[in-house]
């Protein structure tokens, strides 16, 4: 009996305007996104070669280890997800490298590199307002969700407007199985379209040369069709509880598109706007402020020190030492409070965004994309560990010279011989799919919870309604 409605239900979506008019939707957006994928990627992959190249020939210039000490791995830069055209993740916004330099001054000292993240400021030359992204993102978010309301509003309230639901269940037919019917068909009338049009995406990115899907490429949009079915779900379970819940079609539509907009239109932006104002990292005026009176300090402490050396070059190259390397970590440590304030006000904000399901499903997108907030953070993750890997190498090549007096910071007291440049250790900006998926955790439950909430309210109130 449940595959008799289905069917039924499947027909007459399949023979609806709606259908046709979302089919052609579907297919224009993921086409239109697919050329603009392919124009786009290769451009962005060559850039990123371009600079990765001439920073890594930036760092095999220098042989000594000093100088390799001192300066640094140069930029670090975050290499661009093949799954772009899935989720863009307002990427934008967010710096596409971390840069290691030497800029601090102590006197006649210069501090050894330190990490820096810049901020992004997009469109400062173009004063004209950003476009929608036509990503899968956008696709999934809103126009997939749209469409299940538009499927769903009159599934149940139709039914009852014309008396066939009170026929149906005349029969001896369980509630519960008109129901499960009425999903099925809903999900199997919107999955056909969202899934060719998909196919025919890939299909159209996958023919570039420019552009190679390996493994976990598709591995990653598996993951993300289903976690797309699960959001569908949701939004077919909200259509199907409104639907039951009233006996006007009309009345369905027009509190399904209040509920639309509400939650995933205005919730998200709203609350993010509130919840960033809920903290505020520090500014870069203030930054420079702190900067400028750790070198004022530790400048006067080095000059009242310089006396007692005279004469001294052993406690001279001593103290050097010690001042360069707390020049360097006060640095590196300012430059991480303001980073960690950063993200701290970007977690709020999310936190606070989850009661939206269209937060949940940008959030899932971006993980398993690769970009975004989360991807960010991994990014970072791997700026840290390369960063402990090259002072572990310097450390390393100091120590196997003998002839060294083993006092990192000055060049007198450092090792003098010259280091192979193929042997300092490369940056690689790595995903992790098992990081991925904890980092996915939460938002996936959530996404999880929702549905279940919604389906078990629709068969509540669908039992319990009177024809």
């Amino acid at each position: 009996m449940i595959w008799h409605i289905t069917k039924r239900e499947l027909y007459d979506n399949l023979n609806s305007l709606r259908f046709a008019l979302a089919t052609l939707l579907l297919f224009v957006l993921m086409l239109i996104n697919a050329v603009i994928h392919v124009q786009e990627h290769p451009e962005r992959m060559q850039k990123y070669h371009d600079a990765t190249t001439n920073s890594l020939n930036t760092l095999r210039s220098q042989t000594d280890l000093f100088s390799i000490a001192q300066e640094g791995p140069g930029n670090l830069y975050k290499k661009p997800s093949s799954l772009y055209f899935c989720e863009e993740g307002g990427d934008i916004f967010l710096p596409d490298y971390a840069y290691g330099i030497a800029r601090v001054q102590i006197a006649n000292l210069r501090t050894f590199w330190s990490l820096y993240y810049p901020a992004a400021f997009p469109n400062v030359f173009n004063l004209r307002p950003d476009t929608v992204k036509v990503d899968w993102g956008f696709v999934i978010g809103y126009v997939l969700s749209l469409i299940a309301i538009l499927f769903t509003f009159d599934s149940i309230s139709s039914e009852r407007e014309r008396g066939t639901l009170r026929l149906m269940l005349s029969n001896s037919v369980p509630r519960h199985t008109v129901l499960i019917g009425k999903f099925l068909g809903a999900l199997v009338s919107i999955s056909i379209p969202f899934t060719l049009a998909i196919l025919m995406n890939l299909l159209v990115i996958s023919m570039s040369r420019d552009i190679d899907l390996g493994v976990d490429v598709w591995i990653r949009l598996s993951i993300i069709f289903i976690i797309a079915i699960l959001y569908l779900c949701l939004f077919i379970a909200l259509g199907l509880l409104v639907s039951s819940s009233v006996q006007n079609s009309v009345a369905s539509l027009v509190i399904l598109l209040l509920t639309w907009c509400v939650f995933v239109v205005f919730v998200p932006s709203t609350l993010s706007s509130i919840a960033s104002s809920f903290s505020t990292p520090m500014t870069y005026d203030e930054y420079f402020k702190r900067r400028n009176q750790n070198i004022k300090e530790l400048t006067e402490e080095y000059v009242a020190l310089l006396p007692e050396t005279r004469g001294l070059p052993n406690k001279k190259i001593q103290i050097d030492s010690e001042y360069v390397i707390k020049g360097t970590e006060q640095e590196e440590r300012l430059s991480q409070e303001q980073l960690n304030q950063q993200l701290t006000q970007i977690e709020q904000a999310r936190s606070v965004t989850r009661i939206s399901p269209v937060t949940l499903i940008q959030h899932l997108l971006e993980v398993f994309v690769g970009t975004g907030f989360e991807r960010h953070q991994q990014f970072l993750e791997n700026v840290h560990r390369y960063a402990r890997e090259y002072r572990e190498f310097v450390t390393d090549m100091d120590r196997a010279d003998p002839d060294s007096l083993h006092i990192i910071g000055v060049r007198e007291g450092m090792s003098q011989k010259q280091v192979n440049p193929e042997s300092i250790p490369i940056f690689e900006d790595k995903l992790s799919l098992s990081r991925d998926f904890n980092a996915a955790a939460i938002d996936l439950f959530l996404l999880i919870l929702f549905f279940v909430v919604l389906m078990s309210a629709t068969y509540l109130r669908f039992v319990g309604i009177e024809i």
